[in-house]
């Protein structure tokens, strides 16, 4: 299953400047982002402290990937890095020997 390093950053134009509806919204985000990791699809999350952007780290198919962005979308944009593990580039590696 491929392993996502991705950044996220919420738009500050479709944040709120209303508090109550603000917290409104981020707490139906943190909610799926709750979700997400019990499911096991997200699996680690953070928030840059004092500001709206942050990091994830997840696995899932490319198509369930899109899928899951998609529910943040037009509020939170991403950057999406597919990642490998050592033991992963120590085989590709090998595979250049021979």
């Amino acid at each position: 299953m491929p392993k996502y390093f991705m950044t996220w950053e919420v738009d500050p134009t479709r944040v709120p400047t209303d508090l109550k509806e603000r917290s409104a919204l981020w707490g139906g985000m943190v909610e799926m982002i709750k979700q997400q990791m019990k499911e096991g699809t997200t699996t680690e999350w953070g928030c840059f402290v004092g500001e709206a952007k942050g990091y994830s780290i997840g696995k899932q198919s490319e198509k369930d990937l899109t899928k899951t962005l998609q529910q943040y979308y037009p509020f939170v944009t991403f950057e999406v890095h597919q990642v490998m593990t050592a033991d992963e580039l120590a085989e590709v590696i090998k595979s250049l020997g021979g």
